[in-house]
């Protein structure tokens, strides 16, 4: 079955940091540009970084720059995102989706594939 999982998210006090993976199962990565997303209740989903096939290029959205980082393993087959400095608003359900035509984007566009999402809180 050819899909993204998403992992690493969870309940994090203001300040804090989280690691989240995104691994893909029945296809290589190496192919795919990975871009990140995330969706708070009662808004609309938001692009968050973007990362070429390759790692050479990445991107970030100006909410999140300084304190997100994106990288890619391909020999382990996953891209991640870690965050530090964590804020109360950067709570939401994050997503990855991975497509083998973009460079490195993360606005709308159909993508290749999508994760299921994975919850990150930031509260005290």
């Amino acid at each position: 079955q050819l899909q993204l999982v998403e992992s690493g998210g969870g309940l994090v006090q203001p300040g804090g940091s989280l690691r989240l993976s995104c691994a893909a199962s029945g296809f290589t990565l190496d192919y795919y540009a990975i871009a990140w997303f995330r969706q708070a209740p009662g808004k609309e989903r938001e692009g968050v970084s973007c990362i070429s096939k390759s790692g050479g290029t990445t991107n970030y959205a100006d909410s999140v720059k300084g304190r997100f980082t994106i990288s890619r393993d391909n020999a382990k087959n996953t891209v991640y995102l870690q965050m530090n400095s964590l804020k109360p608003e950067d709570t939401a359900v994050y997503y990855c989706a991975a497509d083998s035509t973009l460079v490195c984007y993360y606005g709308p566009y159909e993508y290749d594939y999508w994760g299921q999402g994975t919850q990150v809180t930031v509260s005290s």
